[in-house]
């Protein structure tokens, strides 16, 4: 680092790239200061590279342009994670006006014709043939990204093309603000002690403490998912539930201040519409049908075709366990609660209802045996077996005093990699659980590799009345299924950076370490090692193990169809659905597939599109098919533990077979394609039964 460089770092930390972050300095008034040297310098590498003069190798293109765009890259992950987890309205200001630089730069980048022909002459010159699998797929990779980013296109022609980045880039920051905005503004107060009849006793305990924060009487419930969904499935107070409902499911739409505290400006109604236009005018720019097939080039899926058949396929399979499914609980909900007819705020609460007395537990009833500390020193074990690696306590600065920060070492002490957990829903911070990287492993020009360090954000309830934070068996599974991205984001060992960890996995691909890791939730010799009663500190009974098994699959025909309607949503609004013919708006689009593949019927004033982050704000736009998809893959990886176990010593913690999956998974990332992994590991291709005998759909028999 040159002296300029290292005094411009000092006075912005966003510039310093020496090591981790320095969280607690960065401010918002840095932002575009440290972009500013960022983008001219990033600029400049492209100008070099794409010279005349400069040789098409990858020491003088590749590798160079890395270098400076790896550092854009990072500060920009950065403020983006801030945006994410600590939003301030100076933040959210500063990213805004930085965004259609960034976006600006990058689509610059995939449309230059020259840089892109400096990589064609890569690929086609003398030295190709020497280079590793792993840059041989960088190069392709690139190519492709080159002609979806409209580097073939005329060149009066690629302002435009430009313009539909920068565009929806914004649309997608607008979406998210929006559904944060409006689930931050909600909340419902209870002031009688007899309406709080059905709930645990540490949502009530939160609730109290957030009153309190207000300074007011009381208890404060908000659409945050800690604070809602307990009062859907617990709440005997049949108002509560309602209203709570009716605020959720309609934030972030014109029916946003009917049932909620919304604003008309929060309504991401022509959000999607202005969304799926920009998309449609992108595909059809680059030659392409729709924006589905633009979706799907860098995926495993072949077609949107294709991706039909299979959730068709998928739907036909669960739809009688799911009519099942409806018909007992409407059954149980008339005889057993005085519910002739449910209601959608009912549901959830007949439900837990229906699984109690069925399986004689509750879901707070598990609960008490996950306490924070347990269940780290269970997903750690489970790790460290499998993977032979050792994972422990680490300093850095954060963003929020209740982050904590790890390593992952070699059993001979020397790292791995390295994460930041952040686990508790807070103000400012949006919804869902991610995993993100914050640097990927790479070798370094000047020597040495680069560790990767991870972030893993969840939402679940903060630790209340001085007592550990406790995870439903949910929360835990959904804490392993991000752990299970960290891991092959960690665990690579690529050493280039556009193939190490996740980059370069295809998109529906990417599931599969994530999915696959919720499967040790539901073992026994896992779970003893991971459970400890917040007040005795007693294990998880055998009795109650045994009864959480027999209802792990209660109601999955219905968890399908929902998974399948989310998907088919997804696919139809990027293959069929015109949003400039004005005849259907989106929320009838989605209440079509309901009423096509669903047993449920969708609430008149659901307007859950609304809030569809994953495919408007996260990346899975033609893509959410994706998570029963790498379902497939992960129900049959995780089913070689499975064989390992019967012929081992009765454990699925098998370590040879957790060293090939490591090595044929999660080490090679995306340096070759998934399917050759997958076939690497498994010895075949994907199976599908494994899947549905996951999910109690193998030929059950139906009661």
């Amino acid at each position: 680092m040159s002296d300029t460089t290292s005094t411009t770092a000092a006075a912005n930390p966003l510039l310093d790239f020496s090591d981790l972050p320095r969280f607690g300095e960065i401010k918002p008034e840095h932002v575009t200061p440290a972009l500013d040297v960022l983008l001219a310098a990033a600029k400049a590498a492209v100008d070099r590279a794409s010279a005349p003069d400069t040789p098409a190798t990858w020491t003088d293109v590749v590798e160079a342009l890395e270098q400076d765009s790896e550092k854009l890259s990072r500060a920009w992950g950065i403020i983006g994670h801030l945006n994410a987890v600590a939003d301030t309205p100076e933040l959210r200001a500063a990213h805004a006006e930085n965004l259609p630089r960034v976006t600006e730069f990058s689509a610059s980048v995939g449309q230059n014709l020259a840089l892109y022909e400096k990589y064609k002459a890569i690929a086609a010159g003398p030295d190709f043939a020497g280079l590793s699998a792993e840059r041989k797929k960088i190069l392709e990779n690139s190519l492709r990204d080159f002609r979806l980013s409209g580097a073939e296109l005329p060149e009066d022609r690629k302002p435009r093309f430009a313009q539909l980045q920068e565009e929806q880039a914004a649309l997608s920051k607008a979406f998210s603000d929006h559904v944060l905005d409006a689930t931050n503004a909600y909340a419902y107060f209870v002031t009688k002690e007899s309406e709080l009849a059905g709930l645990p006793e540490d949502v009530i305990e939160a609730a109290r403490e957030a009153a309190q924060r207000e300074s007011k009487d009381g208890w404060k419930f908000t659409l945050h998912f800690p604070s809602y969904f307990p009062v859907l499935q617990y709440a005997e107070h049949r108002p509560m539930r309602e209203a709570m409902y009716r605020a959720y499911v309609t934030r972030a739409s014109e029916l946003g201040a009917t049932y909620g505290d919304g604003k008309p400006e929060w309504d991401n109604t022509a959000n999607v519409v202005e969304h799926l236009q920009l998309r449609e005018e992108e595909a059809k720019t680059l030659g392409y049908q729709n924006f589905a097939e633009v979706s799907l080039a860098p995926k495993m899926a072949e077609s949107p075709a294709q991706v039909i058949a299979f959730l068709e396929d998928l739907a036909k399979r669960a739809r009688p366990y799911a009519e099942n499914d409806w018909m007992e609980l409407r059954a149980f909900a008339a005889t057993e609660l005085g519910m002739p007819e449910l209601q959608p705020w009912d549901i959830a609460y007949a439900a837990e209802k229906l699984r109690q007395k069925r399986y004689s537990f509750s879901e707070n009833e598990v609960k008490q045996y996950f306490p924070q500390e347990a269940v780290l020193k269970g997903l750690f074990k489970v790790t460290e077996t499998l993977f032979n690696v050792s994972i422990r306590r680490d300093e850095a600065a954060v963003w929020n005093p209740d982050v904590r920060f790890f390593r992952v070492e070699n059993k001979d002490g020397t790292l791995v990699a390295q994460f930041y957990l952040d686990l508790y829903a807070r103000e400012g911070k949006r919804g869902g659980a991610w995993m993100d990287d914050a640097r990927s492993r790479h070798k370094r020009t000047q020597g040495g590799v680069q560790t990767p360090v991870a972030y893993l954000t969840c939402n679940f309830s903060a630790p209340v009345g001085g007592k550990p934070a406790c995870f439903t068996h949910d929360e835990v599974i959904t804490l392993f299924h991000e752990f299970g991205h960290g891991l092959h984001h960690m665990l690579t060992r690529v050493d280039e950076l556009g193939v190490s960890g996740i980059n370069g996995v295809e998109w529906d691909a990417v599931e599969l370490p994530s999915q696959f890791m919720e499967n040790f939730c539901w073992e026994w010799d896992v779970l003893t090692d991971m459970s400890a009663h917040v007040d005795t500190g007693a294990p998880l009974p055998r009795e109650l193990f045994d009864k959480m098994l027999a209802a792990k699959n209660f109601q999955s025909g219905l968890g399908t169809l929902r998974q399948i309607v989310f998907s088919m949503f997804d696919m139809v609004l990027h293959t069929s659905y015109d949003p400039a013919s004005g005849t259907q708006n989106v929320n009838d689009v989605a209440r079509e597939i309901n009423e096509k593949f669903h047993v449920i019927p969708q609430a008149p004033i659901s307007r859950w599109p609304n809030t569809f982050s994953h495919i408007f704000a996260g990346g899975y736009a033609a893509g959410y098919y994706s998570y029963k998809w790498a379902e497939v893959l992960s129900a049959d990886a995780y089913a070689a533990f499975e064989e390992a176990a019967k012929l081992g010593n009765g454990s699925v913690l098998d370590v040879q077979t957790g060293t090939r999956y490591r090595r044929e998974i999660l080490e090679v990332g995306g340096s070759r394609p998934a399917m050759d992994s997958f076939k690497a590991f498994r010895g075949r291709e994907p199976d599908i039964d494994a899947l549905l005998r996951h999910n109690g759909m193998s030929g059950q028999t139906l009661h």
